[in-house]
């Protein structure tokens, strides 16, 4: 049964009866949320904590039961005293004795700790859960696979509402609290969530209980930190970004006009990888295919262009000085594209900073990984003439600090295989 609930009372009551599993109760919890007024017609504005609030939170104690609190619609009742709630729950998300659980637990965490929360463990992320369980039908399940809707449907046979089926093209505070489909839309979040916990966790005490280990106790408290530091986000000189971007604006135009020179009337495009370019190599100077593209049509990628630079270094040594020049039109479009114009698209409108997602499970290795922008593939240190490190600055009192960990790779290969040669060896490294 889903109902709404508008005291703190009502909120203690119910939280109050959550099993008690292991010493501990079991409570799985789910946020909507809206963009400020500045906002409204910000796609994905509503995602943003710097951009939006939480219009209402679903809690859940046992399968097909849920309670919806309304903090901020503007059509319906809301909580009577959202001071005394939030007093209420942020003793609740500091309970040890409470596990709490949220499908996308970086979201949940950035809210709270905009409102000066930072949620404490014992917690659970089931999207951890699920892609350490399962795999879609050839590979390792990714984030786009692991969304609530797609495990309920694909698990549990439920046909979650959509947003869209409920709002259309309104926010969620547009809603009425008090309408049925609302509360049933906020309470199916928490209650399929909950769901998922025990179906989640019954495989892996049956298959895996290791498994459930690191998600309760490695990756669920890293997905709160993940939240955290996606809302820090990172500084950014926006100036030395326009900067750099002007200059290497002024580089592109000259060596474009350097190939041209030597090219001809050809048009050579953003990275010299138009037909033109490629029928005046291929075809024109009779250059041999080294390289062909995924449908067998001559490849003009950077590979491709390598390669025919040192074809032509043996060969056609008149031809070394225009694929240094191809070479190095590619490379500084490739940084003014990436690392100028797509990091200055992901500054933040309301904070003037970078705010990567982190995801620390979406790759099948393991390995953390980032976008919005990717901050893990910038060139590094010295590596590249526009210097693209330097966008990225420290707040004032603090310092920036590079931390990695030396060949951690063979160290873990060592460990498992525990091969007394490599677990020597590494002791050198």
């Amino acid at each position: 049964m889903y109902k709404c609930v508008t005291t703190t009372a009502e909120v203690r009551k119910y939280l109050g009866g959550a099993a008690v599993v292991d010493g501990r109760q079991l409570v799985a919890f789910d946020f909507e949320t809206a963009p400020f007024e500045a906002y409204r017609n910000e796609p994905k504005a509503a995602l943003d904590a710097h951009k939006s609030i939480i219009v209402g939170i679903s809690f859940s104690v046992a399968e097909g039961e849920a309670i919806y609190i309304p903090l901020a619609h503007r059509a319906g009742e809301n909580i009577d005293n959202p001071t005394e709630l939030w007093v209420f729950l942020a003793e609740f998300f500091a309970n040890k004795n409470v596990v709490k659980i949220a499908h996308n637990l970086a979201f949940e965490s950035a809210f709270l700790y905009a409102l000066g929360i930072v949620i404490q463990e014992p917690v659970y992320d089931t999207i951890a859960g699920a892609q350490l369980s399962l795999k879609s039908s050839t590979e390792f399940r990714t984030l786009a696979d692991s969304g609530l809707k797609t495990l309920a449907k694909e698990l549990l046979g439920a046909d979650m509402p959509t947003f869209g089926e409920v709002a259309g093209n309104r926010h969620f505070d547009e809603l009425d609290s008090s309408d049925s489909e609302t509360i049933r839309y906020a309470c199916a979040d928490s209650d399929y969530t909950l769901r998922l916990y025990h179906l989640v966790n019954g495989w892996f005490d049956k298959w895996l209980p290791r498994h459930r280990y690191i998600v309760e106790n490695i990756e669920s408290a890293t997905s709160v930190y993940c939240g955290i530091m996606r809302y820090n986000g990172l500084p950014v000189d926006a100036a030395l970004m326009q900067s750099k971007s002007a200059e290497c604006d002024a580089r592109l135009i000259k060596l474009k006009a350097d190939i041209e020179f030597m090219v001809g009337d050809i048009k050579i495009g953003a990275n010299c990888s138009t037909s033109a370019f490629k029928n005046y190599l291929y075809k024109d100077l009779g250059l041999p295919v080294l390289k062909t593209t995924a449908k067998y049509q001559e490849a003009a990628d950077d590979e491709a262009m390598v390669l025919l630079s040192e074809w032509c270094a043996l060969n056609r040594p008149e031809l070394v000085p225009l694929f240094k020049l191809v070479q190095e039109y590619r490379k500084v479009g490739k940084l003014k594209s990436t690392y100028i114009d797509g990091y200055a698209k992901q500054i933040n409108t309301a904070t003037g900073r970078i705010h990567p997602d982190l995801m620390p499970l979406a790759t099948e290795t393991g390995r953390f990984a980032a976008r919005n922008p990717n901050c893990q593939n910038m060139p590094r240190a010295g590596a590249d003439e526009i210097g693209v490190r330097n966008f990225f600055t420290a707040p004032a009192g603090n310092v920036l600090l590079a931390v990695d960990l030396s060949q951690i790779e063979l160290r873990i290969g060592a460990l498992y295989c525990r091969d007394e040669t490599m677990l020597q060896g590494i002791v050198k490294l």
